[in-house]
């Protein structure tokens, strides 16, 4: 508590300071996320973006991003702050969420969407294994690192269309380490929702 005094750790989402229970988000951003609830709808609006285009049970996400909001501010800091345990502590709150969830329960391995090595030299680390890591904890299903590999680098695609997005992805990656895993959950940092 005396150390707290002088470097106070503060919230990742507001930059408040945590009191000694709290990690990571104050209560009060923790009530306030904008959570999606998309594990309790199998057919929710980001699920069916990926109808026609890939074979899935379910697809969800964890929170809604608003610029220059919390989220935003906690993938900062995942991303580009190098505080990998938000996405350990994200993906272990998430994975609480899901292990509840009838649709998640027949998951037999955890891929993270892999980054290119350059990528992860810059980094240090890739978020989406952090957060597969936290899934991983709270769910107890192993992770599945070198399944998939990126084949080659892309540029950033925040600016990029949805669709282009699906088409620039179809070279990008391919299978690394043979598997027989027939409930795969792929974990990925961010994804755009088609809001029309």
């Amino acid at each position: 508590d005396f150390i707290s005094l002088i470097f106070p750790k503060l919230c990742y989402a507001c930059g408040q300071p945590l009191v000694s229970q709290e990690h990571i988000t104050c209560v009060s951003c923790e009530y306030q996320l904008p959570y999606t609830n998309f594990h309790l709808d199998k057919d929710n609006k980001l699920a069916r973006q990926f109808w026609g285009r890939v074979q899935l049970t379910s697809a969800g996400a964890y929170l809604y991003f608003k610029k220059s909001g919390r989220v935003q501010n906690l993938m900062h800091q995942l991303k580009y702050l190098n505080h990998p345990e938000v996405g350990v502590e994200l993906g272990r709150r998430y994975g609480n969420v899901l292990k509840k969830a009838e649709i998640y329960q027949q998951i037999e391995v955890i891929v993270p969407v892999p980054i290119h090595q350059k990528k992860r030299l810059q980094r240090g680390y890739n978020q989406s294994e952090k957060i597969a890591e936290g899934l991983a904890q709270s769910m107890l299903i192993p992770t599945g690192f070198n399944i998939l590999e990126r084949t080659h680098q892309r540029e950033s695609q925040t600016k990029t269309e949805r669709k282009m997005r699906f088409e620039n992805t179809e070279t990008a990656f391919k299978i690394g380490q043979p598997h027989t895993f027939k409930e795969v959950l792929l974990v990925d940092d961010t994804i755009t929702i088609d809001v029309n």
